[in-house]
């Protein structure tokens, strides 16, 4: 594995700090506005721009094998940038749900992505440093994610209900709550007490659902790439546009009912790839139990893997506004 020096990693925490500020800067104007499709298309393609700048940068300064790591890069960012469309829907409930307006939205959006950005790269970290202990672990990783890009299929419109979530429950058992949303404020003194708005609990479901969905989108990364530098780069790449892509999608989320269908293909692909990669714990493990399973070692190139998932995400999107607009004639 390539030695990445410290000031690298310093260097990439700087950009994506000035990063979060601009987008700060260019959401965040005076006053709460609601942010228009065009506004956050514009901010979807520079985010789109500065990912594709940051991959040609490995492609042309990367240490060892350049090309394979800027396709491992590509790879991983386009897994965590569609899974994370499905996050957005969620979203999408969770303001319906507390009724949070969408002049508020982007508050929200900006402090939810944040936290994900620390607790993402604090679970790479720690997936990295169990990897390099115990290298089976990404065997259970591929079934698990073969689980649930099945599972994806089983359930067509399962609703989250924010009111069952266990931090919420914690959080309302010990520090007390108002009803009102006070122009955008997470937090208010009323009558000498420190309340909490609605608008952080949203916060607070949010954090905790990303940290649900981190669960699939972080091993699946693992899949393309070993090397924690391109798995936290991509990840936190793709999660940094993430606030200009939910006003995009917003708009027009009724036409991406497929989506899911393609994820769970996504995830099972990447699971059955982390499978085929890890044979030799395979077969043991069939040995153990007594069966005689005598998995091959195949290694799928990563130009490949990005092929099919990109090849998946676009047919099933395309799919998904055929079929809405045959319904609609």
């Amino acid at each position: 594995m390539v030695h990445i020096p410290i000031w690298a990693w310093i260097l990439f925490y700087v950009l994506v700090f000035i990063m979060l500020l601009i987008d700060l800067k260019s959401f965040g104007k005076k006053g709460q506005h609601e942010v228009s499709v065009s506004e956050a298309l514009k901010m979807t393609a520079v985010w789109i721009g500065v990912s594709l700048i940051f991959c040609g940068g490995i492609y042309l300064f990367y240490p060892g094998d350049a090309h394979e790591k800027a396709m491992e890069f590509l790879a991983g960012y386009l897994i965590e940038k569609s899974l994370s469309m499905d996050n957005l829907f969620v979203f999408l409930m969770l303001f319906s749900f507390f009724g949070v307006q969408r002049k508020y939205q982007h508050e929200v959006l900006f402090w939810g992505i944040f936290g994900a950005l620390v607790l993402r790269s604090i679970f790479i970290f720690a997936g990295t440093a169990m990897i390099a202990q115990f290298e089976w672990i990404l065997g259970l990783f591929g079934l698990f994610l073969i689980y649930t890009g099945i599972k994806m299929f089983g359930h067509n419109d399962e609703q989250v209900d924010p009111s069952n979530n266990i931090f919420v429950k914690l959080f309302k058992k010990f520090f007390p709550v108002t009803d009102q949303m006070h122009e955008g404020k997470f937090f208010i003194i009323e009558n000498g007490k420190r309340l909490a708005t609605p608008l952080f609990i949203a916060l607070l479901v949010i954090e905790t659902t990303d940290v649900a969905f981190a669960v699939d989108s972080i091993p699946a990364v693992f899949s393309v790439s070993r090397d924690p530098f391109i798995v936290l780069t991509s990840n936190i790449f793709a999660i940094l546009g993430l606030r200009a892509l939910y006003f995009a999608l917003a708009a027009v989320a009724r036409y991406f009912t497929y989506l899911k269908y393609g994820l769970g293909i996504i995830l099972s692909f990447v699971g059955v790839k982390m499978l085929l990669a890890m044979n030799e714990y395979v077969n043991a493990f069939g040995e153990m139990i007594g069966l005689s399973i005598n998995m091959p070692h195949i290694e799928v190139p990563t130009t490949l893997s990005l092929a099919i998932i990109f090849g998946v995400l676009v047919l099933s999107m395309l799919l998904s506004v055929c079929v809405s607009k045959a319904k609609t004639k």
